[in-house]
């Protein structure tokens, strides 16, 4: 929004409220624009000193002013410092061909830094982190699990979303508890005037939204109180068996079911409560890999307080979640395994605005109890337990200049872990330089921390188990370890820790087309991986041996760098996304007994990475919409084999045979992630059709094919029989949705 024939303008934030400070007195016409509702103009008198609060009630429809949406988008552009940041939302989302219904998920892939594992069993590794370094929000509760097994789906709707942010590194204090990336959703409220839904069905599954007032919302801004509703069920294992009985005879076997509610209270003046909830569920059965299972349930409230004649806000959040995963290898009974979690998480955030200034403070507290089960490939048992709290203070202040050159960030976090007793300051800044309005720098530095580690280790080349561990105890750690430069550093606390450096330009090249490089590096101090060789328990029976082959746990450091080139054209009937990656990823690991630092590339190292993405709507209407995805990356590390052994396993026994007894076949790797599997490429290309049947029923086809010349992309090799695997096949899809 702005005021006509001024410089003054705002963009509102994520729950509608915008804040223009320091007006002369006099007559003005404030004019309000969005993508989808029609243009609000209102007239008003200023006078003297005072904090005027008005609310606007936007109508759908969708006429908007050209030179609002440039005057708008230019403000956001000048004064957003965030590097690395994407705000998606829903109709960004559905720019992308989709398999069945769109999902965040097919487009959090085509990010920049952004590296996916794959169709089957996949996970986001966003600029060199874990994924168990992303902290993923929804309404402010923390989502252990956001996506479902074929990497296609997450256990978010599309509809019921209202805007996503995603920042992939250098992020302010009021994150905390993560050393890589945010990823922070929101959903909206339901519709408060009428009863309204949609229903769709695809090849792959179906789905229902249902909304509407509890306390119906007037024309005069009363209170109101609405509800939302979201399922989506896939019938893939049914359905694959007749559509793509060529990928799987039996089926492909992944099925899921979600569920999400919601209910919020709308006050008069702009204060909202929302209680919310949702049961996330995943199942799959490889009959010769894996088959697992995991449920992710929580509950929530927030809310947004609006003091009257003030310039504060008030945020709040209080939520549970549980999740567990079962796993189980039906060739191999010992590679059975299981994690937990659940926790509460609450936290307070408090926005104060000093003309064109802002402050945001705040504090949240987290408790966690994870467990853990796990053999690792030398037969040892790790089993764990633990419990943690960790509480986090935050204070930001952001600065912009009279002019709108300098716009500069500085923040600080307090981050306590309470269990273990370690503190971790960690500031943080962010700045950006407009040296015109088409041209500006940017640049942001921070220190990070999180106590959770992974279940599994980021050395594995498919990581269907997707578990959790709270930071271990010292004693399961070993008493030193070998950085980078080969120096021994003695272990002071489990807690990992990494800080991020990024700086980049946005150029406006000429109108509607945008370009964006970034350069950063992420060095993680401090990462706990699991054992892979250990070999006896950590008992004085084995005091004399060294802690490599004794303790659950192992410190690595790491090193993630890259170089990011986004371009971007966006005018009426035809989109461009265009994304090329470059990254390095490198992790070193020690061995205090002989003083040698090993270097390797973790699994998800993918050094070239290229995502375009087109659409074109085309009709008198405009309702016809074609979209491509194009992927093409460079091949991911793994460990060759060397050579193979047959393992015996006497257990203790004296009358065990070993002429005659068979033992358990074992492979001798190779240097560890020494080769590359072949390079990835994929197309998918999709279809829309909408018909408008009256002014709220609306019907969509979406037809589509992913991987749509049939390209063979390596997901699994068995060592033993070297049976091949490989991503999903050509795979047309077909969605039918009613809007009402």
């Amino acid at each position: 929004m702005f005021f006509k024939n001024t410089n003054l303008s705002a963009s509102t934030d994520l729950n509608g409220f915008f804040n223009i400070n320091r007006i002369v007195p006099g007559e003005y016409t404030l004019l309000i624009t969005n993508f989808d509702f029609d243009t609000i103009v209102d007239h008003f008198s200023i006078k003297g000193s005072s904090i005027i609060n008005k609310k606007f009630f936007a109508i759908k429809g969708g006429v908007k002013l050209d030179e609002i949406e440039i005057t708008t988008e230019a403000s956001q552009k000048i004064e957003n410092t965030s590097v690395g940041f994407q705000k998606i939302d829903p109709i960004i989302i559905n720019k992308l061909p989709s398999v069945g219904e769109p999902d965040i998920a097919q487009y959090l892939q085509v990010l920049p830094g952004v590296v996916f594992t794959g169709d089957q069993g996949g996970q986001l590794y966003i600029r060199g982190g874990l994924p168990v370094q992303n902290k993923v929000l929804l309404d402010g509760l923390i989502v252990y699990n956001p996506f479902h097994s074929i990497g296609l789906f997450s256990v978010f709707d599309n509809d019921i979303m209202k805007n996503a942010d995603v920042y992939s590194a250098g992020f302010g204090a009021e994150y905390g508890g993560r050393t890589s990336s945010i990823m922070d959703i929101t959903t909206r409220d339901g519709n408060k005037k009428r009863h309204s839904g949609k229903i769709s069905a695809s090849t792959f599954g179906a789905k229902t939204t249902l909304e509407g007032p509890l306390l119906k919302l007037n024309d005069d801004g009363n209170t109101s109180i609405s509800y939302l509703f979201s399922a989506k069920h896939s019938y893939l294992p049914q359905t694959s068996k007749i559509l793509y009985s060529y990928a799987n005879p039996n089926g492909l076997p992944f099925n899921y079911t979600d569920i999400y509610s919601k209910v919020s209270i709308n006050s008069t003046n702009g204060s909202k409560f929302s209680l919310f909830g949702f049961n996330f569920n995943d199942k799959v059965d490889y009959s010769d890999i894996a088959s697992f299972g995991w449920k992710n349930i929580g509950v929530g409230t927030n809310f947004l307080l609006v003091p009257q004649n003030s310039s504060l806000l008030i945020e709040g959040v209080f939520a549970y979640s549980n999740y567990r995963i079962d796993f189980k290898n039906p060739t191999k009974e010992t590679d059975s395994k299981y994690s937990s979690i659940n926790g509460v998480n609450t936290g307070f955030n408090f926005v104060k605005f000093i003309g064109k200034q802002e402050i945001r403070f705040g504090f949240e507290g987290i408790t966690t109890n994870t467990e853990f089960q796990i053999q690792n490939p030398q037969y040892a048992l790790i089993t764990l337990s633990r419990a943690t709290i960790d509480l986090g203070a935050f204070i930001k202040y952001k600065f912009i200049d009279v002019k709108k050159r300098l716009v500069f960030e500085p923040s600080f976090r307090y981050q306590y872990y309470a269990t273990m007793n370690v503190a971790s300051p960690e500031p943080r800044a962010s700045l950006k330089v407009n040296f015109t309005k088409k041209i500006r720098f940017k640049a942001a530095a921070g220190l990070y921390s999180q106590s959770l580690m992974s279940a599994n280790s980021d050395r594995d080349v498919v990581n269907l188990f997707y578990g959790f561990i709270n930071a271990p105890e010292n004693q399961d750690l070993s008493k030193e370890y070998l950085d980078i430069n080969g120096q021994s550093q003695t272990v002071n606390s489990s807690i990992q820790k990494a800080n991020h450096i990024v700086t980049g330009f946005e150029f406006d090249l000429f109108k509607h087309f945008e370009l964006n490089i970034e350069v950063y590096q992420k060095f993680f101090n401090t990462i706990i991986n699991i054992n892979r060789n250990k070999l006896f328990d950590d008992n004085t029976s084995f005091s004399s041996y060294p802690d490599e082959v004794k303790k659950n746990f192992i410190i690595e450091q790491g090193r993630a760098q890259g170089f990011d080139l986004v371009i971007k054209y966006d005018r009426k009937r035809f989109y461009l996304w265009a994304v090329y990656s470059l990254t390095f990823n490198d992790r070193w690991f020690g061995n205090t007994s002989t003083g040698i630092v090993s270097k390797y590339a973790p699994s998800f190292d993918r050094r070239n990475n290229i995502n375009i993405v087109t659409s074109y709507k085309f009709g008198k209407k405009k309702n016809w919409e074609l979209n491509a995805r194009w992927n093409f990356g460079t091949g991911f590390p793994f460990t060759q084999t060397q050579g193979f052994v047959n393992q015996f396993n006497p257990q203790g026994n004296i009358n065990y045979n070993f002429p005659t007894a068979n033992g358990t076949l074992n492979y001798i790797p190779a240097e560890l992630n020494g080769g590359r599997f072949p390079d990835f490429h994929r197309l998918d290309i999709g279809l829309k059709y909408k018909y408008r049947i009256k002014e709220n029923n609306l019907l969509e086809v979406n037809m589509g094919a992913t991987n749509l010349y049939n390209q063979k992309n390596i997901f699994y090799v068995d060592r033993f029989t070297f049976k091949i695997i490989n991503q999903l096949p050509i795979m047309p899809n077909v969605n039918i949705s009613f809007t009402f």
